[in-house]
């Protein structure tokens, strides 16, 4: 699955440079970054009321298609600042022979 990544992250490159009145995606760069953090803050708010929702009634359909809106911004986020998913998957896998106690505590020494 992760060439859904690759994928993706290609289409927006090349929507960045797209015009604005035909890509949604080309239409946020061109707003600028607040603009697109404000879509990834409203995005993560929508995730979290998923989240709850999905707890009460069982029913995670809302929670994915939230998440997958959030992940997009997130995408188009680090796009507009000329970092990669890749990077993210990096720093993931870094993580995997350490405890999250361990991580936490190696950010507070820097």
């Amino acid at each position: 699955m992760s060439d859904v990544l690759d994928r993706l992250a290609t289409i927006l490159e090349a929507r960045k440079g797209a015009s604005e009145d035909s890509s949604y995606v080309a239409s946020l760069h061109a707003k600028g970054l607040n603009k697109i953090l404000e879509k990834v803050g409203e995005e993560a708010t929508e995730t979290i009321l998923a989240a709850k929702d999905a707890e009460v009634s069982g029913d995670c359909a809302d929670l994915v298609y939230e998440t997958a809106d959030l992940w997009f911004h997130s995408l188009v986020m680090l796009s507009h600042l000329g970092e990669t998913h890749e990077a993210v998957l990096l720093e993931l896998a870094r993580r995997f022979d350490m405890s999250g106690l361990e991580e936490k505590a190696s950010r507070q020494n820097n």
